[in-house]
């Protein structure tokens, strides 16, 4: 009797030896069979990404050398972190168009660094430092809340990454909040070289970031401004075509077989005319092909862009959810395509 008992916790402890072995072996293949095998599109949580709008435009103005911009920074940072983000503050300084020194910081969010196969997502995360519209009535000279310009591509990207952190794919996708894009000169007129300096005001952080790459093998990138508005209209963007054409048609031909069409409208600007945009410089400096999602109504009172542009307006009232979900939606879409090999 004694030897059966013997024999049989003998035979026990054998089987969950083997049982060890093999289960540390199958967790190691079921890791690998979830990094190859196809995801599935998650789900983009609108009311998660207006949150963030919310939680940015709580801070009040982020134009550099200000206390909200100090605080948003900080606040990023954090929440790229708990996102599980391996995070990198690319401090710099420059001058602006004013004479004034401003301090900047892009921030940086990598997913899966190691990776070779990698993508590049983008937006700005300050806002403009006076109400230079020519729609504005008052207040011209101070800061404005820029909850859709600034404000709505950062939080697209915030709610990207809070998916990101759960997805098993083997893509590298670096999220870059370029600083110092809304601090430029806005004035018109003058010789060819003034005007080429007023736009070269403009977008100093991509500009630095372009010169100063913190990785490189970048296949492609995608820049977001001014995407929560109502009724926002994408259209095909001119330096986006010259520039990366194939990745445009991509993209809204996606937008369209989801049902968004009515977002990413399938034309081009009159005259195929391009935007001075942080892609702009990418593109010229970096030589990284990016496309620039980006609002731009059709015969607005405004220039190119919608009548809260540049005006106290730009606050949390002009922010719908749904054009915030249609915009995260397409982006999730593309990274998970381009992830599974089947995008570009």
């Amino acid at each position: 009797m004694l030897n059966r008992i013997f024999l049989f916790f003998l035979l026990a402890i054998l089987i969950a030896a083997c049982n060890s072995d093999e289960t540390s072996g199958d967790k190691q293949k079921t890791k690998e069979k979830q990094m190859n095998a196809p995801v599935a599109v998650p789900k983009f949580e609108r009311d998660s990404a207006y949150s963030y709008v919310a939680k940015q435009v709580a801070f009040g103005p982020r134009n550099p050398n200000s206390a909200g911009h100090d605080a948003c920074r900080e606040w990023l940072v954090k929440t790229f972190k708990r996102f599980g983000a391996k995070v990198i503050e690319q401090k710099f300084q420059d001058e602006a168009y004013t004479g004034e020194q401003l301090n900047g910081t892009n921030i940086i969010a990598q997913y899966n660094p190691e990776s070779t196969n990698r993508i590049l997502l983008a937006a700005h995360w300050d806002t403009r430092p006076m109400a230079d519209s020519p729609l504005s009535v008052s207040r011209h000279n101070e800061p404005i809340l820029g909850a859709d310009d600034g404000g709505s591509g950062v939080a697209v990207l915030l709610e990207v990454a809070r998916n990101l952190q759960n997805i098993p794919i083997d893509l590298g996708v670096d999220i870059i909040l370029f600083d110092m894009e809304d601090y430029g000169d806005s004035r018109e007129g003058g010789t060819e070289e003034e005007k080429k300096a007023a736009e070269d005001s403009f977008c100093l952080g991509s500009q630095y970031w372009s010169e100063n790459q913190h990785a490189s093998g970048f296949k492609y990138g995608i820049l977001l401004d001014m995407v929560g508005a109502k009724n926002a209209r994408f259209p095909k963007e001119g330096w986006s075509m010259r520039f990366a054409r194939p990745l445009v048609e991509k993209v809204w031909e996606l937008a369209e077989r989801m049902g968004y069409g009515n977002y990413f409208a399938n034309v081009q600007l009159e005259g195929g005319g391009g935007l001075i945009d942080d892609h702009y410089y990418v593109n010229t400096m970096a030589k990284i092909p990016m496309i620039d999602i980006i609002n731009l109504p059709p015969n607005p009172r405004n220039k190119s862009f919608g009548d809260h542009w540049h005006t106290h307006n730009d606050n949390m009232e002009v922010i719908n959810k749904r054009t915030l979900g249609a915009v995260g939606q397409v982006l999730l879409a593309v990274i998970i395509r381009q992830a599974n090999g089947n995008f570009l």
